[in-house]
């Protein structure tokens, strides 16, 4: 029987909170002539943090936690923290349904692309959590307020659970989630066979254009559970491209289509995609002609950026192929 969606997250937090006791003495310095074993030395233990903007010094378990990214909000709730401030969502605002129940009570802190600064420093956060993508100019502000650890691109999701495990002192719960998406990626393969590898491409449409996304969030986790990307869509440094017209289509060509639409101007983006998909293009490309096309979400296959996220995307390639859970 398959794991729902909602069970599985469930078992994750339930199983990040038994761990919570758990440090990691190996990659954190412990402040001299103080014991490893008491509680004031745990409180005062400090961890050098290396991430996308230099390294910051974290003391003891933070506890006032603000998260300026999508990805970071994802992750903090996958780790079973509460942030007292984060940023608004793109869309399903302000926060995105899958993480209401664990993000309900957080101060907004306005977009992520200019979170307020007075707001996040009126927090006195022990820790902010930024993204390299958003936050590299206001870096500098940032830190004079708190310590601050920085993402590099928002869609690199391992990199945020690996910096946020480290810096709010949760990573053995970091460690167990990223196993735990391993195993599910693995028995997906397994269960798969043969009939992977499947060629696969996401697009996009909004309001005003098309797009076709690469190895951004979604792509990563295609490319772990054994899907091939179609040529030019594995560039890992690329996110993808917009499509300038629709003599472009032909470069979404594939054996199966995954396609989410963005935004809240909602009769614009639903009459941009009747006008792409009804062209004769479209209609030619190898996934639309075996009717292999497939609509997703765009919260959990872009947006969200973390690893509740992820295994969001695992839970939808696992209904859309019929392969049940271990």
């Amino acid at each position: 029987m398959s794991v729902s969606k909602s069970t599985y997250i469930t078992i994750s937090l339930s199983a990040a909170l038994l761990l919570g006791g758990c440090g990691s003495d190996d990659e954190a310095s412990v402040n001299s002539g103080e014991s490893n074993n008491n509680n004031s030395s745990e409180q005062s233990e400090t961890r050098t943090v290396e991430h996308a903007m230099g390294e910051t010094d974290i003391e003891g378990t933070p506890e006032t936690v603000v998260t300026l990214y999508q990805g970071a909000n994802d992750t903090a709730a996958a780790l079973g923290v509460q942030p007292d401030g984060i940023v608004e969502s793109w869309t399903q605002q302000p926060i995105y349904e899958y993480l209401r129940d664990d993000l309900e009570g957080a101060e907004m802190l306005g977009e992520e692309t200019q979170p307020n600064l007075e707001a996040i420093a009126e927090l006195d956060p022990d820790v902010i959590i930024a993204s390299k993508t958003r936050h590299e100019d206001i870096y500098d502000q940032l830190s004079n307020i708190a310590p601050t650890v920085v993402g590099e691109e928002v869609y690199l999701w391992k990199d945020t659970l690996n910096i946020m495990g480290q810096a709010l002192n949760k990573e053995e719960e970091a460690d167990q989630l990223l196993a735990d998406y391993e195993a599910r990626t693995e028995h997906f393969q397994e269960q798969m066979s043969d009939e992977l590898p499947i060629e696969a491409a996401i697009t996009n449409f909004r309001a005003d254009h098309a797009r076709i996304f690469y190895m951004g969030f979604a792509g990563q986790i295609l490319a772990d559970t054994g899907f091939d990307r179609p040529e030019g869509h594995d560039d890992p440094d690329e996110w993808g491209i917009k499509l300038s017209s629709k003599e472009s289509i032909p470069e979404a060509d594939a054996d199966i289509i995954f396609n989410f639409n963005s935004g809240t101007e909602t009769e614009q983006i639903e009459a941009t995609y009747e006008e792409w998909t009804s062209h004769p293009l479209w209609q030619e490309l190898e996934a639309v002609k075996s009717d292999n096309v497939y609509m997703v979400e765009e919260e959990t296959w872009n947006a969200g950026g973390g690893v509740l996220a992820a295994n969001l995307m695992l839970d939808d390639l696992y209904d859309i192929f019929d392969v049940e859970e271990e």
